[in-house]
C-alpha cells in the first residue's frame, strides 16, 4: 500500500554492471520514495544498441534485487516503446518545433566559434540553409532564447539559456536511433514520475528535459541531483574509468558506504547487519538534506 503520490524512478544503461557510482543512485532515489511512501519503479535505458554490452541490463537487475531493492511495476525498457517516442516527436513537428539537420560534427566544428556547455553549439546551419539532398538527416529541436529556472533539491536554484548555452539540440539521430533527452521525458511523463533523484552528471540536461515536458504538454517532476562519485583522477566512475562492479557478497558493506557517502551518518554497527537492517534503518533516518550540494564528490 503506497500512501503517497509520490513515483520515482531509477533508470540505468545496460552498458556494463553496476558499478559504487550507479548505487549510490540507485540508494537515493529508493530512500527518498520509500521514505515518502511513494512507488519506486525500474527502467532500462537501452536505444543506444551500439553501446549496449550483452547480459549488461539481466546483470544490473540480478544485481539491484541481491542488495535487497524491490520495484512497484514490471520492469521498462526503452527500445520497446520506439512508438512512444516517434508519437511524441511527430507532436514537436505539427508544432513546428524541430528541422532536420544534415550538417556533420566536423561540419559544425569547422562553422561554429561559440562553446556551450556540452562543446561546440550547432549554429542553426540547417535552420537557415537547405539540407543535402538524399543525405541521413538528425532531427534538431529549435530552442529559445531565454532562461529556463528551476529549483533542485540538492544543488538549489538552476538556470540555464538553452539557445546560448546548449543550442539547438538533437532530439533524433541520423541513424535513427531517439535521443536520450526525447525518450527520458516521455518515459517519465507516461509513468507519472513526480520526483527524479539522480547524479549530478545529468543536472546540465535538466532544462532541456523541462523545456521539453513544456513544448509536450507534461507536468515537470521535482528534481534532486547527487554529488556523483569520483575516483583520485577526479574521474566519474563508469566503465570507460574501469569502475569495479559491485559484487552482491559485499551488499551489506556497499550499502552502508553508500549511505556514508550520502552524508546519512549511518553507526558504525550497522555495516555488519543484514541487508534488510540497513534498509529499514535507511529509510527510517533518511534526509535528502544531508546530501552535499556539490556535484562531484572524490572517494
Amino acid at each position: 500500500m503506497h500512501k503517497s503520490n509520490y513515483i520515482g524512478r531509477f533508470a540505468p544503461s545496460p552498458t556494463g554492471p553496476l558499478h559504487f557510482g550507479s548505487l549510490v543512485a540507485a540508494v537515493a532515489s529508493y530512500c527518498d520514495a520509500k521514505k515518502h511512501g511513494g512507488k519506486w519503479l525500474l527502467r532500462i535505458e537501452d536505444l543506444d544498441k551500439p553501446r549496449e554490452v550483452k547480459g549488461a541490463a539481466q546483470q544490473i537487475i540480478e544485481s539491484l534485487a541481491g542488495y535487497g531493492f524491490e520495484w512497484d511495476d514490471e520492469i521498462i525498457y526503452q527500445n520497446e516503446r520506439i512508438d512512444l517516442y516517434e508519437a511524441a516527436l511527430k507532436k514537436l513537428q505539427e508544432k513546428n518545433s524541430v528541422y532536420p539537420c544534415t550538417c556533420s560534427r566536423k561540419e559544425i566544428a569547422d562553422s561554429s566559434q561559440t562553446r556551450g556547455i556540452d562543446g561546440v553549439i550547432y549554429p542553426k546551419t540547417c535552420l537557415n540553409h537547405p539540407i543535402k539532398e538524399g543525405a541521413p538527416f538528425s532531427l534538431r529541436v529549435k530552442t529559445p532564447d531565454t532562461v529556463t529556472t528551476f529549483y533542485d533539491a540538492i544543488q538549489g536554484e538552476i538556470s540555464q539559456n538553452l539557445s546560448l548555452e546548449i543550442g539547438d539540440f538533437i532530439l533524433k539521430r541520423a541513424d535513427n536511433i531517439i535521443a536520450y533527452q526525447l525518450a527520458v521525458v516521455v518515459d517519465d511523463a507516461l509513468q507519472g514520475v513526480t520526483n527524479i533523484v539522480r547524479g549530478a552528471d545529468l543536472l546540465d540536461s535538466t532544462p532541456r528535459q523541462i523545456f521539453l515536458q513544456h513544448q509536450l504538454g507534461y507536468l515537470q517532476p521535482h528534481y534532486a541531483h547527487m554529488p556523483i562519485v569520483c575516483n583520485t583522477q577526479g574521474e566519474k566512475l563508469s566503465k570507460q574509468t574501469l569502475a569495479e562492479k559491485i559484487e552482491v557478497r559485499s551488499a551489506s558493506q556497499q550499502l552502508f558506504l553508500a549511505l556514508k557517502f550520502l552524508n546519512q551518518n549511518p553507526p558504525q554497527a550497522l555495516q555488519s547487519s543484514s541487508v534488510q537492517s540497513i534498509w529499514d534503518w535507511a529509510i527510517e533516518h533518511w534526509m535528502i538534506e544531508r546530501i552535499p550540494n556539490k556535484r562531484l564528490i572524490q572517494i
